[in-house]
């Protein structure tokens, strides 16, 4: 068994039926598997528990269990060890960054957040434990509006790091924020025209829209929206095709969900291919999290003082979630 990879690296018997030995591992071994929507549809189908980043955050404040495999991207198994500090959690293959999460270094950010004092620092979930220490609420794409427009009409707010959320948030609630300029390049990339050209194509089809996407996309969106809300959207519209602007995993639970409808996704911009993914994501495959499970490696490790310090914005969102019916 070798991890020096950021993953298990171990042989695996090819005759096996991955399936079934992770469901037959997470029950020995008293495990839960936690997903997000954005993972491999094989994933999805193996978790205990499938969702968006508030939906996982709220489930890992509950669980009992001891071990707990996050298949998502780096962030999402820091988050989940700041609030289970005493429970071995893990993510099948470290590797698995967050290029919006990378755009906003602890460093950097400390050093704008101290050129600001008297700022209310908001930061979006997709960040480092480093940098949620230094925030004094953390956010999602599914609670950000209401939270910023809990806080008091005068309040100064410093947001951060997704620029097209934060521009969106900022235009919804009439807050003036400062702004962090960062992105994620799998919502940066989608094409306006070859979107406009799917919309010509399918005219009874409505457009959803995460909100980390540019402005001329959300202009165009019939719905705009965290995962979890674009889920329930497509699940209570009376329409039957839409096109979806965010990562294309969403699409499998998409489709269980509401089997007798279209779900086409949006295209990137340079690509030929007809879906945008996020390749991070795609690194967990059933492979990584059978290994994972096996080993009970690679583990989330996040130092002492930071989880004290990150915990307490991420549990001040949990608290403003529960209080505003977020």
């Amino acid at each position: 068994m070798n991890i020096e990879k950021g993953y298990v690296d171990a042989p695996v018997d090819p005759a096996l039926d991955l399936k079934e030995e992770i469901i037959r591992l997470k029950k020995e071994k008293g495990a839960v598997i936690l997903a997000h929507y954005y993972q491999e549809a094989d994933i999805q189908d193996v978790a205990d528990y499938i969702g968006d980043s508030l939906a996982l955050a709220k489930i890992a404040a509950t669980l009992k269990e001891n071990l707990i495999v996050m298949c998502g991207v780096h962030f999402m198994g820091e988050t989940v060890k700041i609030l289970c500090p005493d429970k071995r959690v893990i993510v099948p293959d470290l590797n698995a960054g967050c290029s919006l999460a990378d755009s906003c270094d602890a460093v950097e950010f400390e050093a704008f957040v101290k050129q600001h004092p008297g700022y209310t620092v908001i930061s979006y979930v997709n960040t480092s434990a480093a940098v949620k220490a230094l925030t004094d609420i953390v956010v999602t794409s599914g609670n950000a509006k209401e939270i910023v427009a809990s806080l008091p009409a005068d309040e100064k707010i410093i947001f951060g790091p997704d620029r097209n959320l934060g521009n969106y948030i900022s235009s919804i609630t009439g807050r003036t924020m400062l702004v962090w300029d960062g992105s994620c390049h799998v919502h940066e990339q989608f094409s306006v025209e070859k979107i406009a050209d799917l919309m010509k194509q399918y005219p009874q089809a409505e457009l959803l829209v995460h909100p980390e996407c540019k402005k001329p996309l959300q202009l165009m969106a019939h719905k705009i929206g965290s995962t979890a809300a674009l889920l329930d959207y497509a699940a209570k519209s009376p329409v039957r095709q839409f096109i979806v602007a965010t990562e294309s995993g969403i699409l499998h639970q998409m489709q269980k969900d509401c089997p007798d409808k279209e779900f086409i996704p949006a295209p990137p911009a340079d690509s030929t291919c007809a879906c945008n993914e996020c390749s991070y994501m795609k690194l967990i495959t059933l492979r990584k999290l059978y290994n994972s499970l096996r080993f009970e490696q690679p583990l989330v490790e996040v130092a002492p003082e930071l989880i004290d310090k990150a915990r307490r914005p991420i549990e001040k969102m949990l608290e403003l979630s529960a209080r505003l019916g977020k």
